[in-house]
This record gives structure tokens, sequence and C-alpha cells, in this order.
């Protein structure tokens, strides 16, 4: 991974996920009839919203799921899209910041854990990419683990955008402790943004604090059939 140098900013800028590309983190879970459908994915928000429908209807096609999946499908992609949008040309603070990510993931027989900081001032950032190589970096070869991976980034870094619009509004609606406000930066994380940029170069957007790198190291164990059953079983009843 070789994104670009941060460059810090107090200036607002206009609303965008952190990352290289702008892309949008779908996510659907919909049960029509005791017949569920889960997944994630990332879309492009300038596609045009016909291209929604023509999804919907190609993932109905190609899992064999019931023709009604097609309008719950589209409906909940294009309410998620236009959540997005409504906050698009709304502005949005970074300065120094580095906020903790977390992943916790089950892909088929595989569970991730691990956490580290990502520089939310790097607008070249790849989460993509950050994926792939750890994916290599574990030899893990199940396919479907990479996308997840970087799904569950781009979530976490779509609603701390959220929450970055949120502080501006709110800093035009009160000068009082503005600089305060507008501006978490990673001493909340255990350092400062300048610090950790320091101490590993600042090269990269993913840091992992030196006096953690034992605690949280990343975790990947691969389940039984037997333990995938019965954690389904479990989540189903869960969700019931």
């Amino acid at each position: 991974m070789k994104p670009l140098p941060a460059v810090a900013s107090k200036a607002p800028i206009k609303f965008r996920i952190p990352t290289a590309e702008n892309l949008v983190p779908i996510r659907l879970d919909i049960e029509i009839d005791g017949q569920r459908f889960k997944d994630a994915f990332t879309w492009n928000p300038t596609d045009p919203d016909s291209e929604v429908v023509v999804f919907a209807k190609r993932t109905v096609k190609d899992l064999k799921l019931p023709p009604a999946f097609i309008t719950q499908i589209a409906q909940s992609i294009q309410s998620q899209l236009t959540e997005f949008r409504s906050l698009e040309g709304q502005e949005m603070y970074t300065g120094e910041k580095l906020v903790p990510l977390k992943l916790d993931l089950r892909v088929n027989n595989t569970i991730i854990r691990d956490q580290f900081l990502w520089d939310l001032n790097n607008f070249e950032s790849d989460p993509e990419e950050f994926a792939r190589t750890f994916c290599q970096d574990l030899d893990i070869e199940d396919p479907e683990v990479g996308p997840a991976i970087a799904v569950a980034i781009r979530e976490q870094l779509y609603e701390t955008a959220v929450q970055s619009v949120t502080t501006a509004r709110e800093s035009r609606v009160s000068k009082k402790g503005r600089r305060g406000a507008e501006h978490v930066t990673a001493s909340k994380a255990g350092g400062t943004a300048l610090d950790l940029m320091k101490l590993f170069g600042g090269k990269s957007n993913v840091i992992r604090k030196r006096k953690e790198w034992d605690m949280y190291e990343p975790i990947v164990d691969l389940l039984s059939n037997e333990e995938v059953d019965a954690l389904d079983a479990r989540e189903e009843r869960n969700a019931r």
C-alpha cells in the first residue's frame, strides 16, 4: 500500500468517504416468507439508478430467489444511496485525525479479528488494497474474505464521515468551544496524531500502536463445518 502522505487541514471540505474511490458500503438483510438473503458490497454512487434494478434482477436470477426479492433488494439499495447522496455537498472536517477501526468478521469458515488506526486525512487510502494485502500476509485463501474486510472498513469510515458532518453543522450553530468540537484527534486513541505519524514515518494510512502490537495482532481462525452450522443456527434464532 502506497497512499500519498496525509496533509492535515482544519478548513471544512465537502462530504466524502476518506478513500481514493468514493464508494458506498451497501448491506442487505432481507427475509421473505421464511427465506433470507444477506449480502454486503460497495456501490458507485454515480451509477444510474436504473442499474440498481438491473442488479436486483440479476441477483435474484443467479441465486434463484423468489421474484418478490427484486423489489426489496432494489428498495434497500436505493434507500442507502439516497441517504449517502443527501450528505453530498455538506461540509465536514478532517484535520489531524486517526481513528481506531476494528475487524470482527465471520466469512464462511473464516473468523477475522484485528484493530488498527486509520488516517482520515488521507483521501488516497484504499481499503480494497489493504484487504488484499491482509489476506496475502495471513495466507487467507477464501476469495470472499477480502471484499468483506474492505466493506467493513468502508462502513466504519462512512460512519465517521457522517459524524464529521454533524460536528461541522453543530460548529456553525455554536462558536463556543469550536476548536475542541471540530477535531477529535488521535489523542483519544492513545497518542497524538503527530507523534504517531513521526513514529511510523507518516507514509501509511494504517498504524498499529507499538504498545498494542502484541495485544492487537491480527487473529484468523478457521472453523469446522459443524462449528459454522452451529453459529448459523444461533444467528438465525437471534434474528427471529
